[in-house]
C-alpha cells in the first residue's frame, strides 16, 4: 500500500499504470500464502515425527492408479515398514507446487531430469502419510519438499490398518504426525 501511496503522488497517472500489474500479482501471491502455510504445519508435523530414510530408484509415475481412492497428481511407491517386500503407492495429494516433480516423473523427461529423483528422501510411513524431498546437488541433504500422503481403497472401503501390519504404537505415532486413521 506504501508503493501505491508513492506511485500516486510522485509519478504520473501514466507510470502507475505499468506497477498495476505487479501490485495484483503481489496479492495474488499473499492470497496464495493462506493455502500454502496449513500444509507446511502439516510438513513440520510430520518431520517432527519420523526420520529421514534415503530411498534409491524407488518407482514412480504421473498415470492414475486403480487402487487410489481420490484425486492423485503423481505417486510414489515405497516399501511397508511392516513387510518390505510390498510396495504401497502415496500420492500428492494436492496439485500445487509439484510442477517441479511432474517434470522429471514424465515419460518424456530426459535422463538427467529422471536422475534428478533417481535418490529421494522419505520422512514418514507408507502406511500413512509422508513428506518426501529431492536431494541436494551433493547428496547430503533433502530439499523441495513436498507432502505425501496414503489413499488406498480397496474393494470400496478402506484397508485396515492392521491387515498393513500397523501395530498401535504405529498408529499413534502417525496420529502424533496428523493421521487420521478411518473410524477414528
Amino acid at each position: 500500500m506504501a508503493l501505491l501511496a508513492i506511485l500516486v503522488v510522485f509519478l504520473s497517472p501514466g507510470y502507475t499504470l505499468l506497477f498495476v500489474p505487479f501490485l495484483i500479482y503481489s496479492f495474488y501471491r499473499a492470497f496464495i500464502q493462506l493455502f500454502v502455510f496449513p500444509v507446511l504445519l502439516r510438513i513440520q508435523r510430520v518431520l517432527r515425527e519420523y526420520p529421514w530414510r534415503l530411498y534409491r530408484e524407488a518407482k514412480h509415475g504421473l498415470a492414475d492408479r486403480t487402487d487410489v481412492a481420490g484425486r492423485q497428481y503423481g505417486w510414489f511407491e515405497f516399501p511397508n515398514p511392516a513387510r518390505p517386500d510390498e510396495e504401497l503407492p502415496m500420492v500428492f495429494p494436492r496439485h500445487w507446487g509439484v510442477g517441479w516433480w511432474h517434470r522429471r516423473m514424465a515419460p518424456r523427461a530426459t535422463a538427467e531430469l529422471k536422475a534428478q529423483i533417481g535418490v529421494v528422501w522419505l520422512s514418514g510411513d507408507p502406511r500413512f502419510i509422508g513428506v518426501i524431498a529431492a536431494p541436494t546437488a551433493d547428496g547430503s541433504a533433502p530439499r523441495r519438499f513436498r507432502f505425501l500422503s496414503q489413499q488406498i481403497d480397496a474393494d470400496g472401503g478402506r484397508r485396515s490398518l492392521a491387515g498393513w501390519g500397523a501395530t498401535a504404537e504405529d498408529i499413534e505415532r502417525g496420529r502424533r504426525a496428523g493421521v487420521r486413521p478411518a473410524g477414528s
